[in-house]
């Protein structure tokens, strides 16, 4: 049994699953969230939920190799890369996946570079780890696949820099993380915002 009551964990998430599908970040059922609890055990979203309506029954438990501890459903074949972040960023608390309009069509401009270079913004200090506009941060681009672990192993060499709160893969969206949840909101909004900067740019550099 999943704790109902409204302090429980899964209503943080369900929460930010209301924030981010509010501004259309999670179209159809788009998107999956997830959090670390303890014992090696992972609260994630049910397959195929709506997110802007996630209840307690939407929250399946798993443990590190994705096996459902507890809840109804099935998780969603992307549990897999949230528990690699889990066992890759010890530091990782929770973790979020969105498909915003700007997240989409940035993983495909940037695809054939592999990376995006966010550089001379004053909301990078928004990233845990950095403290001045002058920093750099290497957001990974990584090829889509059906196999959850291609893309794994696409990511894997990323989840080793120093700091690491995200990455994009090609047509799909964002995967960002951080401490708790507020956090890893915190780092998947700034992303957002300093990935639109960068697509303005090139369409005003055109």
């Amino acid at each position: 049994m999943i704790n109902n009551s409204p302090d429980a964990p899964w209503a943080a998430l369900a929460a930010l699953a209301r924030r981010f599908a509010e501004r259309g970040w999670t179209p159809a059922t788009a998107g999956n969230f997830s959090l670390r609890l303890e014992g090696e055990r992972f609260l994630v979203t049910a397959s195929g939920r709506d997110k802007g309506r996630l209840g307690e029954g939407d929250f399946l438990i798993v443990d590190r190799d994705g096996r459902i501890l507890a809840g109804s459903g099935r998780p969603s074949a992307e549990t897999a890369l949230h528990l690699q972040v889990y066992r890759l960023r010890p530091e990782a608390g929770a973790v979020l996946h969105t498909h915003s309009p700007t997240q989409t069509v940035a993983s495909r401009l940037f695809a054939g570079e592999g990376e995006i270079r966010l550089a001379g913004y004053e909301l990078l200090k928004a990233i845990s780890g950095i403290d001045t506009h002058t920093a750099e941060l290497f957001l990974p681009v990584v090829a889509n696949s059906q196999d959850m672990e291609e893309i794994a192993a696409r990511v894997e060499p990323s989840l080793s820099a120093p700091v690491c709160v995200g990455y994009l893969i090609e047509g799909h969206g964002l995967y960002a993380w951080g401490r708790d949840p507020e956090e890893a909101a915190r780092h998947l909004e700034a992303l957002d915002f300093l990935i639109q900067c960068e697509l303005d740019l090139r369409r005003l550099h055109r």
